[in-house]
């Protein structure tokens, strides 16, 4: 299997720099050096395994705290296409050789091998089953005025198809930032050792889903995405035994999980260097001027409430991230929904995680909240501590993951599809 991911969009022209030699099917002859592309081609490396291009500005984290720009290195084909927009650029790679770019990516190649063979198989069985179809019906957003006249606001985004390619690059999908990692041969060896390897429930591959930190239990799929439930994306604690209830001394304190570590040696075997700048992904405090909040508020929905007042949460999820949240001003009030909206309408970027308390000191609003991410499915962190304790990627799979059983090859069910 093949995977298309979309890396890039340009109004104009795309620059890039070969580094080996490209061919375009009956066509021209690329040879290393620097290029601009404004108009569609196909070029395929002629050594796939040493020929690589080079893009010098690639923004990811976009939207994100983390936000920022890489110079990254590719293998595989080089595609440009036209948009109505301008152009899109498409590389192409085998789906193995795209898997250990994600591991890669999405966490330190330094860190333990079975954490590293645990996130292969969950990266590996994410975009199949984006090519599958996976679970899911995309962006959905609704906005409505109940009869007292309140308005509510809910969105959820998921991982829709894209028209063009199959994944996006950025964490909107899974991270795939290239090749040339450092310890490249423990991301070789985590994708060999799993070859193949998928996470499968009633016959079809998984949507297996993850996130940095859980804060101390994982979230269930529908208070995230879409309202129906995932058996084999459940809540979970990240620590042994069930699942403790989650109340607002929980969520200002800092009870015991796999996920709550200051182990900064374990941590910067763990996380790439840009996510080592997020410290306080466990419990984490926002700040904000009451005024200043509902300004913001204003700028993200349009809807003007006036000096926020109140934060009520209508519903939260099994780890204490909010579904439905009201929020009151001083002159008007709006329910927000769910988890990813309420992160955006809450900040110029996004908070952290929507499981949070709030208090108003005079004039403030601060919010003490507990984790990073969604939570959904696999605590890269949590899964990072396991493996370091001696956990095996299949103990690891196996409790993030209740209900999936682990495969080797891709469905046949699937394959029918």
């Amino acid at each position: 299997m093949n995977i298309r991911v979309g890396l890039l969009e340009r109004r104009s022209k795309v620059r890039v720099e070969f580094r080996g030699r490209f061919r375009e099917a009956g066509g021209a002859d690329f040879g290393p050096g620097d290029y601009e592309f404004v108009s569609p081609v196909r070029l395929s490396p002629t050594d796939p395994a040493r020929d690589r291009f080079v893009l010098p500005d690639v923004t990811i984290g976009i939207g994100f705290h983390w936000e920022r720009r890489q110079k990254q290195t590719f293998g595989g084909s080089f595609e440009v296409e036209a948009t109505q927009d301008g152009l899109t650029l498409i590389n192409e790679v085998p789906i193995e050789d795209y898997v250990e770019s994600v591991i890669g990516s999405e966490m330190n190649a330094a860190s333990p091998i079975e954490f590293l063979k645990a996130h292969a198989v969950i990266s590996r069985s994410w975009v199949a089953s984006q090519v599958e179809g996976g679970e899911g019906e995309g962006t959905v957003r609704r906005d409505f005025i109940w009869e007292n006249g309140e308005r509510e606001v809910v969105a959820w985004y998921g991982r829709e198809a894209h028209t063009r390619f199959d994944v996006c690059a950025d964490d909107h999908c899974q991270r795939y930032q290239g090749v040339g990692q450092a310890n490249q041969g423990s991301l070789a060896r985590a994708v060999r050792e799993t070859e193949a390897e998928y996470l499968t429930f009633d016959g079809r591959v998984c949507d297996a889903r993850f996130s940095k930190c859980c804060g101390g239990i994982t979230e269930d799929f529908e208070a995230a995405w879409d309202e129906e439930a995932v058996p084999y994306l459940r809540a979970v604690r990240d620590w042994e035994g069930n699942i403790p209830f989650v109340d607002e001394v929980w969520m200002r304190s800092a009870p015991r999980a796999w996920c709550n570590t200051s182990d900064r040696g374990l941590l910067g075997r763990l996380l790439p260097g840009f996510d080592q700048e997020t410290t306080d992904f466990f419990r984490w405090t926002q700040t904000y001027g009451s005024g200043e909040l509902g300004e913001l508020v204003r700028a993200r929905t349009g809807v003007a409430l006036g000096a926020v007042i109140g934060l009520d949460p209508l519903e939260r999820g099994a780890s204490g991230r909010i579904v439905r949240l009201r929020i009151r001003g001083a002159s008007d009030s709006l329910i927000v929904g769910k988890e990813l909206e309420i992160r955006k309408v809450l900040s110029d970027s996004h908070l952290y995680s929507s499981a949070f308390v709030a208090d108003f000191p005079p004039g403030k609003v601060v919010l003490y909240g507990a984790g990073w991410g969604h939570g959904v499915g696999l605590c890269q962190i949590g899964a990072g501590v396991l493996a370091d304790q001696g956990w095996t990627y299949g103990q690891i799979l196996a409790h993030y993951y209740p209900e999936a059983n682990l495969t080797m090859g891709f469905p046949a069910r699937a394959l029918d599809r």
